[in-house]
C-alpha cells in the first residue's frame, strides 16, 4: 500500500536523541509519513533514508512554528527530544494545543531509583547543587552535557572540575569558555562502555560524579553501578518538570498513535 498517498498528513518527530532515531526507523518501516527536526547536521546520521521520511536541520523559532506545522501538513506531534530539552517540548505543546494537533511524548524509561542507592544523591536542580557545598575541594567529573557548564565557572577555584562532552566544536568551545582546562576535558559520544567509564574515573582520580537522570540511553545505569562498585558518590540532577499532555515509553503505542491520526482519525488509547 502507498501510505504516503493515503495519509492525511505527516507526523512531526522532534528528534536529536538515539530514541528518536529508533522511532524514525520504525516509522519508515511502517511507511508512516514523518518529518524529523534536529538542531545539528551531526544528528542527521541518526535517521534512515526513506521515501516517507524528511529530516530538517536547524532550530525552530516559536514565531514560525505555526507556519512550519502548516507547511509540513502536520497532523500529530511525536516528541522524542532529550528529557532536558524542555524549551522545544514546551513550545511544541503550546503550538499543538493552539492548533488542536494531538501530541505524544515518547520518554526514555527512568532507571530503577534503588539501583546504586548507597552511593547516590538525587537533587532537584543545578541551582540546588551549586548553592550547597557538594563540590567543595572535590575532584568532580561532570557528565551533564555542555550547556550547563557555564554554571560551574565560579567553582573552578574551589574544586577540580573535569567534564565529558560531545566531540563537537560547540561543546568544546562552551567548556573552554566556562574555564575548563583542555587536559580536564574528554570528548566522547555515548554510549560509553563500562570499562572505559571506569578507567576514566580512575585515571582522573575522581571523588564525585555529577550526571543527569538521562535513563539507560544516557548511561545512567552504568554510572550508578560504577559509583556503587568504586564507592564514589554520584549526584543525579532530576529531570525538569514538564506537564506532557500524554506520554509513553512503548513503541507499539507510539506507532498506533501515529497510524490513528495519519489514516483513521481515531483517538488511540495511550
Amino acid at each position: 500500500m502507498d501510505y504516503t498517498r493515503n495519509a492525511c498528513g505527516r507526523v512531526w518527530l522532534i528528534g536529536g536523541t538515539r530514541e528518536s532515531g529508533e522511532l524514525a526507523i520504525a516509522l519508515a518501516r511502517a511507511e508512516l509519513p514523518c518529518t524529523v527536526t534536529v538542531t545539528t547536521e551531526a544528528a542527521r546520521s541518526l535517521y534512515p533514508s526513506a521515501p516517507t521520511l524528511r529530516v530538517i536541520v536547524g532550530r525552530l523559532d516559536a514565531d514560525k512554528l505555526a507556519e512550519f506545522l502548516q507547511q509540513q501538513q502536520i497532523v500529530a506531534v511525536l516528541d522524542a527530544s532529550h528529557p532536558y530539552a524542555v524549551e522545544i517540548s514546551r513550545m511544541a505543546i503550546a503550538s499543538a494545543t493552539e492548533g488542536q494537533i494531538p501530541y505524544l511524548r515518547y520518554e526514555r524509561p527512568s532507571v530503577d531509583s534503588q539501583m546504586g542507592s548507597r552511593s547516590l544523591m538525587l537533587l532537584d536542580s543545578f541551582d540546588t547543587l551549586l548553592a550547597g557545598d557538594y563540590l567543595y575541594q572535590q575532584r568532580v567529573l561532570l557528565t551533564v552535557g555542555y550547556r550547563p557548564l557555564s554554571l560551574f565557572r565560579l567553582w573552578q577555584d574551589r574544586s577540580s572540575l573535569f567534564a565529558r562532552i560531545l566531540p563537537s566544536a560547540t561543546a568544546i568551545d562552551a567548556a573552554l569558555a566556562a574555564g575548563f582546562k583542555p587536559e580536564r576535558l574528554i570528548a566522547l559520544r555515548p554510549p560509553i562502555p563500562p570499562d572505559l567509564e571506569k578507567a576514566l574515573w580512575q585515571h582522573w582520580k575522581i571523588s564525585l560524579v555529577v550526571t543527569k537522570a538521562s535513563g539507560v540511553a544516557g548511561g545512567e545505569d552504568v554510572k550508578r553501578a560504577l559509583a556503587a562498585e568504586l564507592g564514589i558518590p554520584l549526584i543525579i540532577i532530576a529531570r525538569p518538570n514538564v506537564s506532557y499532555p500524554q506520554q509513553t515509553s512503548e513503541l507499539s503505542a507510539t506507532l498506533e498513535f501515529c497510524r490513528c491520526y495519519l489514516f483513521s482519525g481515531l483517538v488511540p488509547e495511550i
